[in-house]
């Protein structure tokens, strides 16, 4: 296998397949296009993604783009690594948030981009953002109240935890406290355990190693 990704220094949607197949435990290389605008990118994608957009997964004649999709290829070829919880209640819940974080925080997405050699720095949100900070501090605090931790889904970092991942670092890259936006303590220390994951440790030295 081998997964196409962008910058590691700033490609949420290329580190959230790559932590997973990490805790996989899978064998597959990986192939960094740099993400800039223009043809010359486009050009350097299309041949390795449908899409013409990375992530790309290629296993064989098989490509599977999109974050999620090829999140839930690796679970389905590595059930092993538990990438869903086993309890029917907790993977519905764990996929309904991946689902949310995939297509939903766009202000927060636009106002506070994932930059891993930023220097830290607080940052004046609009409220749109503020909203966005809410309804996480809100959707973290439900999961870890009802399954207990440590991971949003119970005891195992799975695909739902991947998925927040970029959020914890724009939380430290940007100055917020999540306190500020409902949170009661768990979120924030959810937050510092998603940075302290061995995987995500990986991808952020070999980012900071590129810049």
């Amino acid at each position: 296998m081998e997964l196409v990704i962008g910058d590691k220094a700033w490609s949420t949607w290329s580190m959230r397949p790559w932590l997973v197949l990490k805790k996989a435990g899978a064998e597959c290389g990986e192939r960094i296009v740099p993400l800039r605008r223009g043809a010359a990118t486009e050009a350097a994608i299309a041949p390795l993604s449908p899409s013409g957009l990375v992530p790309a997964l290629i296993d064989g004649d098989l490509t599977v783009w999109d974050s999620l999709a090829i999140c839930e290829y690796v679970a389905e070829k590595f059930p092993a690594a538990r990438l869903w919880p086993e309890d029917a209640a907790a993977r519905a819940l764990a996929r309904a948030a991946a689902a949310e974080m995939h297509s939903g925080f766009t202000s927060l997405r636009g106002e506070c981009p994932m930059d891993l050699n930023a220097t830290p720095k607080v940052a004046e949100l609009s409220e749109a953002t503020h909203r966005d900070l809410r309804r996480i501090a809100r959707l973290w605090a439900s999961l870890l109240a009802r399954f207990g931790g440590p991971y949003l889904a119970g005891a195992e970092w799975g695909i739902v935890d991947a998925f927040f991942t970029p959020v914890a670092t724009r939380l430290r890259t940007y100055g917020v406290r999540l306190s500020d936006f409902g949170d009661n303590g768990a979120g924030g220390a959810y937050a510092e355990r998603l940075l302290e994951r061995p995987e995500f440790l990986g991808w952020e030295a070999a980012a900071r190693g590129a810049g």
